[in-house]
Order: C-alpha cells, then sequence, then structure tokens
C-alpha cells in the first residue's frame, strides 16, 4: 500500500492492479521478498483488521528517525480534515475526521489522530498532545483551540503555544483589538513589515507584538500579544484584515510574522495534498479501520516524498516524483533511502 501510494496511486484497486502486474511483481519480489500479492478483497480485509492507533506510532516513530534533536524548536501546526466520502455513509455515527500535527518547517507530518464521535476537535487535539513528545517546539493552532484548557495542556507537556484569536473567544479578541488599536499603546509595540507580490497581487502585512501581558489573566505562562493587518492590491482593488494572536512564546514582530499566518496554514496545504495526489474526499470505503490506515499511508507516502524532494534538491512536482515512480519501479528504492548514508 505504501509503495503504490508513493506511486500516487489514488484508491486500493489502482494498487492493487499495479503490484500483480508482471513488471512490478518481479520487482516486489527481488527487492522485498513478496512473493504472493493477496486478492484485492483480502488487502482490504488486512487494512480492517490493523489497528489505525498502531499505524499511527508507526508514522511518529518514522518521523522522529529524522529528527535527532526531536521537535525542539521546531513548529507544529495542528489542524482537523473531515473525510467528505463518510458524511452520508450509515456505517458512520458521524463523518469520519481527524486532527494531524503537522511539523511547518519540513511539511511532514508527524501523527493523526481520530476525532471521537461523541466529541469534537478541541479535546482530540489535546489528546494528540499528550500522545506526542512536544518538548521545546511552538504549537500554532486555528481560533478553534483558542481554549485555556488547550493553552494548559501545551505548557504542562513543556511547549509553547500560538494561538489564533477570534470570534469564539469575544472578550480576549476585543481586548487585543482595542490595544492594538490605540495609537498611543500602537507606538510602544514592536513592528514589521513585509512585501510580496503574489501573481499579480501585492500583499503587505504588517505585525505588531506587545509583551505587556499583565492585564490579561488566566492563560498560562501569556507572554505576547500580536496583530497583523495584511493589505491585498489586486487590479487596483484595495481590501484589508486583522488578525490577532496570543502566545507563551516571547515572540518579536518579526518572529510573528514567520510563524503566523504561514506556518498555522501548513497543515491545511498537506490537507489539500490529499485531496488533490490522492482524492481522499471520494473515497468510498465505509470500514472506518480501512479509512483511518489509508489516511496513515498516504501521509506516510507524502512524507517520504517531500524528505526525497529535500534530501535531492529536486525542483520537481509531488506530482511528478511520483509519476517517476510509477513509470520506473527502481526509482522507488531510491525514494525509500531518503536519510540512509
Amino acid at each position: 500500500m505504501i509503495l503504490g501510494s508513493l506511486c500516487g496511486l489514488r484508491n486500493v484497486s489502482q494498487i492493487h492492479q499495479w503490484a500483480v502486474n508482471d513488471r512490478v511483481a518481479e520487482f516486489l519480489s527481488k527487492h522485498f521478498d513478496i512473493k504472493n500479492i493477496p486478492c484485492y478483497f483480502w488487502l482490504l480485509c488486512l487494512l480492517k483488521m490493523i489497528k489505525p492507533s498502531s499505524l499511527n506510532n508507526c508514522l511518529i516513530r518514522w518521523t522522529q528517525s529524522f529528527l535527532p534533536d526531536g521537535v525542539r524548536g521546531l513548529t507544529l501546526s495542528f489542524d482537523g480534515k473531515t473525510v467528505r466520502s463518510t458524511t452520508k455513509m450509515d456505517k458512520y455515527e458521524k463523518p469520519l475526521h481527524i486532527i494531524s500535527a503537522h511539523i511547518a518547517e519540513l511539511g511532514i507530518t508527524l501523527a493523526g489522530h481520530k476525532v471521537n464521535d461523541k466529541t469534537n476537535e478541541i479535546p482530540a487535539m489535546r489528546e494528540l498532545i499528550e500522545l506526542l513528545d512536544v518538548e521545546g517546539c511552538t504549537i500554532v493552532a486555528d481560533a478553534l483551540h483558542c481554549q485555556k484548557e488547550t493553552a494548559t495542556t501545551i505548557v504542562k507537556n513543556k511547549a509553547d503555544y500560538l494561538l489564533s484569536v477570534k470570534g469564539n473567544q469575544p472578550t480576549l479578541k476585543e481586548d487585543i483589538e482595542n490595544y492594538v488599536h490605540n495609537d498611543g499603546l500602537q507606538k510602544g509595540m514592536d513592528t514589521a513589515k513585509t512585501l510580496e507580490h503574489n501573481g499579480g497581487r501585492i500583499e503587505r502585512r504588517t505585525a505588531f507584538v506587545s509583551h505587556e501581558t499583565d492585564w490579561l489573566s488566566g492563560w498560562p505562562n501569556l507572554s505576547c500579544i500580536g496583530a497583523i493587518h495584511t493589505q491585498f492590491d489586486y487590479k487596483g482593488k484595495v481590501t484589508s484584515e486583522w488578525h490577532y494572536y496570543i502566545s507563551s512564546a516571547h515572540l518579536s514582530a518579526q518572529e510573528l510574522l514567520k510563524h503566523a499566518p504561514r506556518m498555522e496554514w501548513s497543515v491545511e496545504s498537506m490537507h489539500w495534498l490529499l485531496d488533490v495526489h490522492f482524492g481522499e474526499d471520494l473515497c468510498r470505503i465505509e470500514d472506518e479501520n480501512a479509512q483511518q490506515n489509508i489516511n496513515i499511508i498516504r501521509k506516510i507516502a507524502l512524507n517520504n516524498i517531500k524528505l526525497y524532494k529535500q534530501e535531492v534538491k529536486s525542483k520537481l512536482p509531488l506530482s511528478k516524483i511520483m509519476f517517476g515512480c510509477l513509470l520506473d519501479c527502481e526509482k522507488l528504492i531510491e525514494v525509500l533511502m531518503v536519510g540512509e548514508d
């Protein structure tokens, strides 16, 4: 399944058809000692039998093997994704929703965790944090996770938080908004700016950070508040928006621009790849274990391809590297050997 996913194959049927091809079967026998390919039915049964928690632990251990210092100094971006195909399946009490921890600087996924049918993404994030060794990293998440209990869980596990503040914390948002937009107070805030040109659109970002946080209570180890004002100029039409943040890390305005919102979005880019390359939202498998396991296998494949791309400094898009593996099975060995001396 992993080898087929590295080739960009989108479902179990395609992977099985690829594996029984004479050329591929010879390759699997030669390099992996796989002499017999199970039929499609049994391949699906195997996916149902594997415990997702066990496979997720394999993902964690394998990813950590590339991180000699753990996640210390890195940014973990947390976000959830619903597998849309499960929304109308009778066997699911609720649509399958999986929250992932993504290492923003490397673009790889560290772990995933299924959201319990009886709860939502908020406690699932706390459970995933408890599962991982997050010491020394900065955890970023969207406004849904701007919760005091979540912040406490992060600090308890010796990490820092950077949380987006929106309408679900109306008092906090209003307090930060009033502080930032006070001309006198804003002059005393650390400030940084960026200017970017993207496809004819000009994006100007200005970050403001203050470490005067004594007036805010209840947030563990709160070190700074911040805001980013983004202005978009496209074909003469100018629009703008404000985003507000709290953090336990002693961030400068320049560091805030680095961490938010782009590193917050990194996990969303992985979700986009799951849909674009693997058509995850079209997966019609009704068994929940199989759905979760395929999700983990696809994340392993994306991690492997991204690490290979970084190691060889390839300028090819992920899709072309995958297609190269499909055309030439021997390319798979090269991709799998990433990180080996």
